[in-house]
């Protein structure tokens, strides 16, 4: 087990900093995702009666501009793409607040193993100036012994990585369905490319979701924030409350709080309805969140005016802020915020710390 009073080995001097970055002055991560693939694409097909596949470059990269312009001075972080997304919204960004960038591409095997963009790099996210980097990892503690294999060497590859830049390692998990009646062993031959829209699967085990955080929140991940779905399907989550559910839902969320071993966790959407995800954050803002990583919850319906962009502009400068401030509250209100660990260096020799960065 991590001990949590004192820092990680892997927690540095740039990733504090970095980490900061991402945060409010409070220290609740209210950070907002717009380097969405999959669903953007479908949105925008839908606006503009085309197949997914057929959506203009330059719509995509308008969209995510829009999406930034509408959130970029709320956010205390906005996560981006680098193919559509930081050449669209680069010069909308606020310099005075937090940069993720993410890694891997939105296509996966047919058994769900994760690569990274082509040509694109931890080295090159820190290059760019990205306070963090973010990989999905789609993992089942139920798949395939060479599926899990595969994306925990990933995983460990990409937080070498970061550790090496001193860049935070934002690592987001997400559950996914096995194929109806087959046994572990044979999920995993699938070798054609799908772009799947992440929907949270009514039928997924809490006990599942657990499982594959304890598996990445092992030192050699070096994982510094988790980005963590529901641990119950968010339309089946209760307000918080004295009665039997909500007490069931919020052990629930403790036990996640616990799988994450002292490192800081956040909440994504997966693509939840919007009061859905409230209670979802309320939940995880009692159990020990640091904040959210939302997305769809926040946007989807203002996206699905895109046949008319102003109105989509509007929808998002009111009814998106408003989702993002009442969030916020909730976070404040029942959240615990992320702060970096006393580091006393207790360097006498004016040369140590320069020297211990060299090591």
């Amino acid at each position: 087990m991590m001990d949590t009073d004192t820092p990680a080995a892997w927690a540095t001097a740039g990733k504090r900093w970095r980490l900061r970055r991402l945060a409010d002055a409070q220290g609740f991560f209210a950070m907002v995702a717009i380097d969405q693939r999959p669903p953007i694409f479908a949105a925008l097909a839908a606006a503009l009666g085309c197949a997914p596949g057929a959506v203009p470059h330059e719509q995509v990269a308008l969209a995510k501009r829009v999406l930034a312009e509408g959130f970029a001075a709320q956010a205390s972080a906005l996560l981006v793409d680098p193919n559509w997304g930081y050449p669209a919204v680069a010069d909308v960004l606020d310099p005075a607040r937090g940069l993720l960038l993410t890694l891997e591409d939105h296509r996966t095997s047919a058994d769900r193993r994760s690569r990274t963009i082509a040509d694109w790099s931890v080295d090159q996210i820190r290059a760019l100036g990205g306070d963090a980097v973010k990989l999905l990892a789609w993992y089942h503690p139920r798949a395939a012994v060479a599926v899990r294999e595969h994306q925990q060497a990933l995983v460990q590859q990409v937080g070498e990585a970061c550790a090496r830049c001193d860049v935070p390692f934002v690592l987001e998990l997400l559950l996914y369905p096995l194929p109806a009646g087959a046994a572990p062993s044979s999920h995993g031959a699938g070798t054609a490319a799908s772009a799947d829209a992440y929907v949270d699967d009514p039928a997924k085990r809490a006990d599942e979701v657990l499982e594959s955080v304890q598996t990445f929140a092992d030192a050699r991940y070096r994982v510094d924030l988790f980005k963590l779905e529901s641990p119950v399907p968010p339309a089946q989550v209760p307000a918080p409350g004295p009665d039997a559910a909500a007490a069931a839902c919020a052990r629930a969320f403790d036990a996640l709080h616990r799988a994450c071993d002292g490192r800081p966790w956040v909440m994504l959407s997966a693509g939840a309805a919007a009061e859905d995800f409230e209670r979802v954050a309320a939940h995880a803002a009692a159990a020990g969140a640091a904040g959210f990583l939302a997305g769809r919850a926040l946007w989807s319906d203002a996206l699905a005016l895109w046949a008319d962009k102003a109105a989509m502009a509007q929808a998002l400068a009111t009814t998106g802020r408003m989702r993002l401030a009442r969030l916020r509250q909730v976070m404040a209100e029942r959240g615990r915020p992320w702060a970096p660990q006393a580091w006393p260096l207790r360097l006498h020799d004016p040369q140590g710390f320069p020297a211990m960065r060299r090591a």
